[in-house]
Protein backbone atom coordinates (compact mmCIF):
# COMPACT_ATOMS: atom_id res chain seq x y z
CA UNK A 1 0.00 0.00 0.00
CA UNK A 2 1.35 3.41 -0.95
CA UNK A 3 1.03 6.07 1.71
CA UNK A 4 -1.08 9.15 1.06
CA UNK A 5 2.11 11.24 0.84
CA UNK A 6 3.55 8.92 -1.82
CA UNK A 7 0.34 9.05 -3.81
CA UNK A 8 0.33 12.87 -3.75
CA UNK A 9 3.93 12.93 -5.00
CA UNK A 10 3.04 10.57 -7.84
CA UNK A 11 0.04 12.73 -8.78
CA UNK A 12 2.19 15.85 -8.93
CA UNK A 13 4.71 14.13 -11.16
CA UNK A 14 2.01 12.82 -13.45
CA UNK A 15 0.42 16.26 -13.68
CA UNK A 16 3.62 17.59 -15.26
CA UNK A 17 3.14 15.58 -18.46
CA UNK A 18 0.51 15.96 -21.15
CA UNK A 19 -1.14 12.58 -20.87
CA UNK A 20 -1.99 10.71 -17.69
CA UNK A 21 -4.72 8.69 -16.10
CA UNK A 22 -4.70 8.40 -12.34
CA UNK A 23 -7.05 7.23 -9.63
CA UNK A 24 -7.20 9.89 -6.93
CA UNK A 25 -7.35 8.73 -3.33
CA UNK A 26 -9.89 10.55 -1.20
CA UNK A 27 -8.45 12.81 1.47
CA UNK A 28 -9.99 16.08 2.64
CA UNK A 29 -6.61 17.76 2.08
CA UNK A 30 -6.82 16.93 -1.63
CA UNK A 31 -9.91 19.14 -2.12
CA UNK A 32 -10.93 22.78 -1.77
CA UNK A 33 -14.38 23.06 -0.22
CA UNK A 34 -16.45 25.65 -2.05
CA UNK A 35 -19.75 26.31 -0.24
CA UNK A 36 -19.82 22.66 0.91
CA UNK A 37 -18.75 20.59 3.90
CA UNK A 38 -16.66 17.47 3.34
CA UNK A 39 -15.72 14.38 5.36
CA UNK A 40 -14.39 10.89 4.75
CA UNK A 41 -16.94 8.18 5.58
CA UNK A 42 -17.58 4.52 4.85
CA UNK A 43 -20.78 4.02 2.87
CA UNK A 44 -22.15 0.70 1.64
CA UNK A 45 -18.74 -0.94 1.86
CA UNK A 46 -16.73 1.91 0.28
CA UNK A 47 -14.66 4.72 1.71
CA UNK A 48 -16.04 7.88 0.18
CA UNK A 49 -15.94 11.66 0.34
CA UNK A 50 -19.19 12.99 1.82
CA UNK A 51 -20.19 16.37 0.36
CA UNK A 52 -23.11 18.51 1.55
CA UNK A 53 -24.05 21.95 0.26
CA UNK A 54 -23.86 24.92 2.62
CA UNK A 55 -27.43 25.71 3.70
CA UNK A 56 -26.79 29.44 3.33
CA UNK A 57 -26.61 29.04 -0.46
CA UNK A 58 -30.25 29.05 -1.52
CA UNK A 59 -30.05 29.28 -5.31
CA UNK A 60 -29.61 26.26 -7.58
CA UNK A 61 -26.75 25.60 -10.00
CA UNK A 62 -24.16 27.50 -7.97
CA UNK A 63 -20.44 26.70 -7.42
CA UNK A 64 -21.13 24.17 -4.64
CA UNK A 65 -18.48 21.50 -4.93
CA UNK A 66 -15.30 20.00 -3.51
CA UNK A 67 -12.68 21.00 -6.07
CA UNK A 68 -9.52 19.05 -6.84
CA UNK A 69 -6.19 20.66 -6.12
CA UNK A 70 -3.16 20.66 -8.44
CA UNK A 71 -5.15 19.47 -11.45
CA UNK A 72 -5.71 21.51 -14.60
CA UNK A 73 -8.24 19.66 -16.74
CA UNK A 74 -9.29 20.63 -20.25
CA UNK A 75 -9.82 17.52 -22.39
CA UNK A 76 -9.96 13.90 -21.32
CA UNK A 77 -12.06 11.62 -19.15
CA UNK A 78 -13.49 11.95 -15.65
CA UNK A 79 -14.83 8.85 -13.91
CA UNK A 80 -16.38 8.68 -10.46
CA UNK A 81 -18.90 6.57 -8.55
CA UNK A 82 -21.59 8.56 -6.75
CA UNK A 83 -24.27 7.78 -4.21
CA UNK A 84 -27.00 10.24 -3.34
CA UNK A 85 -29.34 10.49 -0.38
CA UNK A 86 -31.85 13.14 0.66
CA UNK A 87 -31.12 15.07 3.82
CA UNK A 88 -33.76 14.96 6.55
CA UNK A 89 -34.48 18.65 6.00
CA UNK A 90 -34.44 18.43 2.20
CA UNK A 91 -37.02 20.65 0.48
CA UNK A 92 -39.84 19.14 -1.56
CA UNK A 93 -38.00 20.10 -4.74
CA UNK A 94 -34.90 18.07 -3.80
CA UNK A 95 -33.99 15.39 -6.34
CA UNK A 96 -30.70 14.06 -4.99
CA UNK A 97 -28.67 16.37 -7.23
CA UNK A 98 -25.12 15.04 -7.61
CA UNK A 99 -22.52 15.20 -10.36
CA UNK A 100 -19.26 16.62 -11.68
CA UNK A 101 -18.14 20.17 -12.41
CA UNK A 102 -15.15 20.60 -14.71
CA UNK A 103 -12.94 23.27 -16.27
CA UNK A 104 -13.40 25.30 -13.08
CA UNK A 105 -11.44 28.55 -13.28
CA UNK A 106 -9.22 29.86 -10.48
CA UNK A 107 -11.93 32.04 -8.93
CA UNK A 108 -14.71 29.40 -9.14
CA UNK A 109 -16.69 31.91 -11.19
CA UNK A 110 -16.82 29.87 -14.41
CA UNK A 111 -17.26 26.16 -15.05
CA UNK A 112 -19.19 23.44 -16.87
CA UNK A 113 -21.25 20.83 -14.99
CA UNK A 114 -23.21 17.64 -15.58
CA UNK A 115 -25.29 16.23 -12.75
CA UNK A 116 -28.03 13.67 -12.19
CA UNK A 117 -31.36 13.69 -10.36
CA UNK A 118 -31.65 10.13 -8.98
CA UNK A 119 -35.22 10.56 -7.70
CA UNK A 120 -36.39 11.19 -11.28
CA UNK A 121 -34.93 8.02 -12.78
CA UNK A 122 -37.78 5.79 -11.59
CA UNK A 123 -40.56 8.33 -11.12
CA UNK A 124 -44.04 7.53 -12.43
CA UNK A 125 -44.16 10.96 -14.08
CA UNK A 126 -42.57 10.70 -17.54
CA UNK A 127 -41.68 14.40 -17.60
CA UNK A 128 -39.65 13.96 -14.44
CA UNK A 129 -37.94 10.93 -15.96
CA UNK A 130 -36.91 13.03 -18.93
CA UNK A 131 -35.13 15.34 -16.47
CA UNK A 132 -32.91 12.68 -14.89
CA UNK A 133 -29.66 14.17 -16.28
CA UNK A 134 -28.77 17.84 -16.55
CA UNK A 135 -26.01 19.96 -18.09
CA UNK A 136 -25.49 23.58 -17.09
CA UNK A 137 -22.76 26.18 -17.49
CA UNK A 138 -22.01 28.65 -14.71
CA UNK A 139 -22.75 31.51 -14.43
CA UNK A 140 -24.94 32.33 -17.43
CA UNK A 141 -26.58 29.08 -18.46
CA UNK A 142 -28.33 27.47 -15.52
CA UNK A 143 -30.86 24.67 -15.92
CA UNK A 144 -33.93 26.90 -15.99
CA UNK A 145 -32.59 29.09 -18.80
CA UNK A 146 -31.47 26.10 -20.85
CA UNK A 147 -34.80 24.33 -20.33
CA UNK A 148 -36.70 27.44 -21.43
CA UNK A 149 -34.55 28.34 -24.44
CA UNK A 150 -33.63 24.82 -25.63
CA UNK A 151 -36.15 22.28 -24.28
CA UNK A 152 -34.81 18.68 -24.11
CA UNK A 153 -31.41 19.60 -25.58
CA UNK A 154 -29.45 19.60 -22.32
CA UNK A 155 -31.42 16.99 -20.33
CA UNK A 156 -31.97 13.29 -20.71
CA UNK A 157 -33.16 10.05 -19.08
CA UNK A 158 -31.29 7.15 -17.52
CA UNK A 159 -32.26 4.49 -15.01
CA UNK A 160 -30.98 5.44 -11.53
CA UNK A 161 -32.10 5.70 -7.94
CA UNK A 162 -31.22 7.07 -4.52
CA UNK A 163 -28.93 5.21 -2.12
CA UNK A 164 -27.14 3.18 -4.79
CA UNK A 165 -23.73 3.50 -6.37
CA UNK A 166 -23.91 5.01 -9.85
CA UNK A 167 -20.83 5.25 -12.05
CA UNK A 168 -20.47 8.47 -14.03
CA UNK A 169 -18.02 8.79 -16.89
CA UNK A 170 -17.65 12.11 -18.69
CA UNK A 171 -15.62 12.38 -21.87
CA UNK A 172 -14.63 15.95 -22.79
CA UNK A 173 -13.13 17.03 -26.09
CA UNK A 174 -13.21 20.62 -27.27
CA UNK A 175 -16.79 21.85 -27.13
CA UNK A 176 -18.25 18.37 -26.65
CA UNK A 177 -18.99 16.40 -23.48
CA UNK A 178 -20.54 12.93 -23.25
CA UNK A 179 -21.95 11.33 -20.11
CA UNK A 180 -21.97 7.55 -19.72
CA UNK A 181 -23.95 5.93 -16.89
CA UNK A 182 -22.64 2.74 -15.24
CA UNK A 183 -21.23 0.38 -17.86
CA UNK A 184 -23.37 1.57 -20.78
CA UNK A 185 -21.41 1.77 -24.02
CA UNK A 186 -23.65 4.52 -25.41
CA UNK A 187 -23.80 7.97 -23.79
CA UNK A 188 -26.91 9.02 -21.92
CA UNK A 189 -26.28 12.70 -22.69
CA UNK A 190 -24.28 14.47 -25.40
CA UNK A 191 -23.53 18.19 -25.21
CA UNK A 192 -22.04 19.50 -28.45
CA UNK A 193 -21.74 23.17 -27.50
CA UNK A 194 -20.13 23.61 -24.10
CA UNK A 195 -20.86 27.24 -23.32
CA UNK A 196 -17.33 28.24 -22.35
CA UNK A 197 -15.92 26.94 -25.62
CA UNK A 198 -13.05 24.59 -26.29
CA UNK A 199 -10.15 26.53 -24.77
CA UNK A 200 -11.22 26.68 -21.12
CA UNK A 201 -9.55 24.54 -18.47
CA UNK A 202 -9.37 24.21 -14.71
CA UNK A 203 -10.11 22.03 -11.74
CA UNK A 204 -12.61 19.18 -11.41
CA UNK A 205 -15.30 19.45 -8.73
CA UNK A 206 -17.52 16.94 -6.93
CA UNK A 207 -20.84 18.73 -7.14
CA UNK A 208 -24.02 18.62 -5.03
CA UNK A 209 -27.07 20.83 -4.76
CA UNK A 210 -30.02 21.48 -2.44
CA UNK A 211 -31.09 18.69 -0.11
CA UNK A 212 -28.39 16.23 -1.15
CA UNK A 213 -26.11 14.14 1.01
CA UNK A 214 -23.61 13.12 -1.66
CA UNK A 215 -20.89 10.49 -1.58
CA UNK A 216 -18.07 10.13 -4.10
CA UNK A 217 -15.49 7.38 -4.61
CA UNK A 218 -13.25 5.85 -7.28
CA UNK A 219 -12.38 9.20 -8.85
CA UNK A 220 -10.18 8.83 -11.92
CA UNK A 221 -9.08 11.68 -14.16
CA UNK A 222 -7.46 11.12 -17.53
CA UNK A 223 -6.06 14.10 -19.44
CA UNK A 224 -5.46 14.28 -23.19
Amino acid sequence: MKTTRQIIVILLLLASINLYSQTIKFDERRFDSNHVSVAIEKVMGKMALRVVKDSTVKEADEPTFAGTKEIDFSNGTIEVSVLSRLLKNAPATARGFIGVAFRINDTDSQFECIYIRPTNGRADDQVRRNHSIQYFSFPDYKFDRLRKESPEKYESYADMGLNEWIKLKIEVKGKQAKLFINENKQPSLIVNDLKHGDHSSGAVGLYVDNGTEGFFTDLKIGKD
